[in-house]
């Protein structure tokens, strides 16, 4: 049984602190004439040394790829410090099957008072009730880019820039290339952090008709993430057995098409922090 502590935050991310309203990383879109010499900072660079063609021949065998080293190293470096040091988290959860028990996004704000984290709390708690009934549920930490972006928390901030980058030509160009979707024009994200006692149940995105052709998940958990710890990407056939997993590994991106029975193991309590991933759906 999960326990819940309703004073604390914490309690909704493994009864953690959680690193938060920290300077994020700015980058500036354009120079400007009175801007300073100093070097600016890439946030999203594509790695030239992609074998590209290997990656579509795993995809077109499986319908799915793990690509490593996805970005350059130092962009992935500082994606990661966005997400671990500069963002306020919220909970995404759901707690159970059907049209009756949709997904619910508690906001970080709402998560920073008392009445919303014992709220979010209760969510969490009928999640883990519907799971244990063999009902979908999840729960995992969330920041909701694209209403962060409509509500402007954060105007111009890296999260606004990250998804321009993610519907950019370098990366569509190079998710058209890898599935052979062609006529892929767009993509959605949030930002994701798995803490203790979080997982995504069993489904399988059979949202075709929003034009949902690929999920991705951008990985930028730590380098040594350790197989025991949970949060692996698991693909199932119609007997629910494994038949492929992916590890959550660093700078790593995770490429399948939809629809797919799939799920993110649980992470355990003895964990830790740190299973961290851009993730979204490609669409037509």
């Amino acid at each position: 049984m999960v326990s819940f502590r309703l004073r604390q935050v914490g309690a909704l991310f493994g009864g953690r602190a959680i690193l938060a309203n920290r300077p994020m990383v700015r980058v500036r879109r354009r120079a400007k004439s009175n801007a300073s010499s100093e070097p600016m900072k890439k946030l999203f660079e594509i790695n030239p040394a992609i074998d590209r063609q290997a990656c579509a021949s795993r995809f077109a065998e499986r319908t799915r790829v793990q690509i490593r080293d996805v970005l350059t190293r130092e962009t992935a470096e500082e994606i990661r410090m966005i997400l671990a040091r500069g963002t306020r988290w919220g909970l995404a959860v759901r707690a159970g099957d059907g049209t009756a028990n949709p997904p619910r996004s508690f906001y970080p704000h709402e998560v920073a008072t008392p009445a919303g984290a014992e709220e979010a709390n209760k969510a969490a708690l009928a999640a883990h009730q519907a799971s244990a009934r063999g009902d979908y549920a999840f729960r995992y930490a969330n920041y909701p880019i694209l209403d962060a972006l409509n509500q402007k928390w954060d105007p111009d901030g890296p999260y606004e820039l990250l998804l321009e980058y993610l519907n950019a030509a370098d990366f569509l160009d190079l998710v058209r290339e890898v599935t052979g979707f062609l006529d892929l024009i767009k993509a959605d994200a949030q930002a994701t952090f798995y803490a203790p006692n979080h997982y995504l149940g069993r489904h399988n995105d059979s949202h075709v008709a929003e034009g949902w052709r690929v999920a991705y998940v951008l990985n930028f958990a730590p380098d040594d993430w350790h197989p025991d710890w949970g949060g692996y990407l698991m693909f199932l056939d119609s007997d629910g057995d494994v038949i492929e997993g992916f590890r959550p590994r660093f700078n790593a991106l995770n490429l399948f098409a939809v629809p797919q029975a799939h799920l993110v193991s649980y992470v355990p309590p003895f964990a830790p922090m740190g299973r961290f991933a851009l993730t979204g759906w490609l669409r037509t």
